[in-house]
């Protein structure tokens, strides 16, 4: 794998600038065009899985962040908070789940409504030290998949189940190879929320989701509200990180008086599950960049197609075919400036999964030479069914250039 800083520069996926600070990356369009794609992917498989999507603010009241327990336990990792008067303070938000407990406790709740769902795709903040900054591995402002699933006890282990088959799906989409699973423990001393019951029964939930699933345990790396599902991957340099992960808290619900009225009537406190699909786009795409060397998966690869005509007498046609190609959902650019050899060169370079090649001979007969990254050419065809070829290709999210057979 080749390092993710060096080919953001080279394929002009991010960059930086001193004026925006350490930490605190550029997407340009090129990484742009990509991370929306799977953010809309995220989006609908998480819709299709019964997820109700909210927006919420990235900074709250001081009192906020007491109330949730991160000023006393993570305050050293926290920007500090922001005076706007005697007694108004503002706090950017380390975590998403504050604001997510509001929003469970915005009215009554019905056992009728559990699993609540609720996601976002979300900005949080961490007062990250120069020293470990590097691209977008490691970051201040995070753009985190985040979700809070509400349950009651009885529903815990099946929820926990249904969002590690969501993980395996997603990293199946995106081409995430997981380097392993970790069950993230407490460990001695070191400092948590919650009593030892609560953590004991977190932690049995857990290790039976597990059950059939190879993992290691790590004690000491829970987090200060509960144990974890820790799914990890390697970098280019071989250090493992955490992408996804699954946690239990039982202490949030406390904290916020969350509750939701059972059949009998009875008040009851629900479970808070944290989960995130594939993590922060930061870090998940820091790994996708390595892993795929730049070259995505057709579906999310800033530039599907780039239409190379041969000279000037085809540039009506690949003005056409570039309309009707992002009419069909397609990104797509004309490149007519240079060589064709250096053209299509370029595009090998740019990783670009398709480029149609438009000479006298197939403007002539309607037709493209379509050509895939990696150099293989296919026989002249309709330009419909070239658009046709692409569009099933990144409609199935596969791997492969060609549809199946």
């Amino acid at each position: 794998m080749i390092d993710h800083r060096r080919l953001g520069r080279e394929l002009e996926l991010f960059g930086s600038d001193p004026l925006a600070g350490a930490g605190l990356p550029l997407w340009l369009p090129a990484g742009a065009a990509a991370r929306h794609a799977v953010e809309e992917y995220v989006r609908e498989l998480e819709r299709r899985a019964g997820y109700r999507h909210v927006h919420t603010p990235p900074l709250g009241r001081r009192e906020l962040f007491e109330l949730s327990g991160h000023l006393g336990h993570f305050a050293d990792d926290m920007f500090p908070p922001m005076a706007l008067g005697a007694d108004d303070e503002f706090v950017l938000r380390p975590s998403l789940c504050p604001h997510h407990a509001l929003v469970f406790r915005a009215r009554g709740r019905s056992y009728r409504e559990l699993p609540l769902r609720i996601a976002e795709l979300g900005g949080m903040y961490r007062a990250e030290r120069s020293g470990v900054l590097g691209g977008l591995s490691r970051v201040r402002a995070i753009s985190l998949n985040d979700a809070h699933n509400f349950c009651a006890l009885e529903q815990v282990g099946e929820e926990v189940v249904e969002i590690l088959r969501l993980i395996r799906e997603a990293h199946a989409a995106l081409g995430v190879r997981p380097a392993g699973f970790r069950l993230s423990l407490r460990g001695p001393g070191q400092r948590y929320v919650g009593d030892d019951a609560g953590w004991a029964r977190a932690e049995a939930l857990l290790r039976a989701a597990l059950d059939g699933v190879q993992f290691t345990e790590a004690p000491g790396e829970a987090a200060f509200y509960g144990p974890k599902i820790d799914i990890q991957v390697r970098d280019a340099a071989g250090r493992e990180f955490t992408l996804s992960t699954v946690q239990l808290d039982f202490d949030k619900p406390e904290r916020f008086d969350l509750s939701y009225t059972d059949a009998s009537g009875a008040r009851r406190r629900p479970v808070m599950v944290h989960r995130s699909l594939v993590g922060s786009m930061e870090r998940l795409f820091a790994y996708l960049i390595e892993v795929h060397e730049g070259a995505f998966p057709a579906w999310y690869a800033p530039v599907q197609l780039v239409v190379l005509p041969v000279g000037d007498g085809q540039a009506e046609a690949a003005a056409r075919l570039a309309r009707d190609a992002s009419a069909a959902g397609l990104r797509v650019e004309i490149d007519g400036a240079g060589s064709l050899g250096s053209r299509i060169r370029d595009a090998a370079r740019a990783r670009v999964p398709y480029a149609a090649v438009l000479g006298p001979r197939e403007v002539a007969e309607g037709a493209v030479s379509l050509r895939l990254r990696g150099g293989r050419a296919l026989d002249p065809m309709p330009a419909a069914d070239a658009l046709e070829l692409i569009g099933a290709v990144v409609a199935d999210r596969g791997h492969a250039l060609l549809p199946p057979r």
